[in-house]
């Protein structure tokens, strides 16, 4: 499978020599799945948007520091590009600030959450059962940091995991567009390091509460399966019936 990687931001220089760029994280993560995975990059943050829907099988697009509502040309150029994925139904699955970008650019509402920022682990319930969730489990804990989410959901949406502090986590819109709150590829002395450098933008009792977090099992190759298993079904214009 060919996967084109729409990169909205760069891992910060001071952690970039330990950690390495976001394409190397999702690339690393996602060829240990499975390793006939090829990956092609576009650097959207930098306006370079892609102009053919049909050059790779499926899309992925990665988080961001940048949020989708601060009125960045480039973000209103990638939304146009992900309306275009959608109506020629190609598959696409948006991490973090693309699974808001998806709910923004087909129409739901993305708002920086009351609840504060979410670091360190998270810990969700998989409230619906979709048939390319295997291997199966009721549980999805991964990774994340936001300030931003999903409060209402875009046409043709569905909620299949969740929690209270983030109650859209994980999304399907049709068949062919997945979203989810979590970052499976950041490892988490990433986040670990993450947390320390954003600690004055955090609060020092959420990074505190953050970092205990990461003793818990996470859920990053479970998340790849069923990303890979969802753009394979996509591909093949499979129809789930939930």
């Amino acid at each position: 499978m060919r996967i084109g990687l729409l990169q909205c931001d760069d891992v910060a220089l001071e952690l970039r020599d330990e950690h390495g760029n976001y394409p190397e994280m999702f690339q690393r993560l996602f060829t240990s799945v499975d390793p006939t995975l090829t990956f092609r990059v576009w650097r959207c943050l930098d306006g370079e948007i892609p102009d053919d829907v049909d050059v790779v099988d499926a899309w992925l697009t990665t988080g961001s520091k940048f949020g989708v509502n601060d009125g960045l040309a480039w973000v209103d150029e990638l939304c146009g590009f992900v309306r275009e994925l959608w109506y020629a139904g190609k598959p696409l699955v948006g991490i973090c600030f693309g699974h808001q970008l998806i709910a923004r650019a087909l129409g739901g509402e993305v708002v920086k959450s009351p609840r504060g920022w979410g670091v360190g682990m998270s810990f969700n319930r998989v409230t619906e059962h979709a048939e390319w969730m295997t291997p199966w489990q009721e549980g999805l804990d991964l990774v994340v940091s936001h300030q931003d989410q999903v409060k209402a959901l875009p046409p043709e949406a569905r909620v299949l995991a969740g929690s209270d502090f983030c109650p859209v986590y994980l999304m399907q819109v049709g068949e062919h567009f997945l979203g989810v709150q979590g970052h499976p590829e950041f490892a988490k002395p990433y986040s670990r390091d993450l947390m320390q450098l954003r600690r004055e933008l955090v609060g020092a009792e959420r990074v505190r509460e953050g970092q205990a977090s990461l003793h818990a099992p996470v859920d990053d190759q479970l998340m790849v399966r069923w990303i890979l298993n969802f753009m394979k079904r996509a591909m093949e214009g499979g129809g789930d019936d939930g």
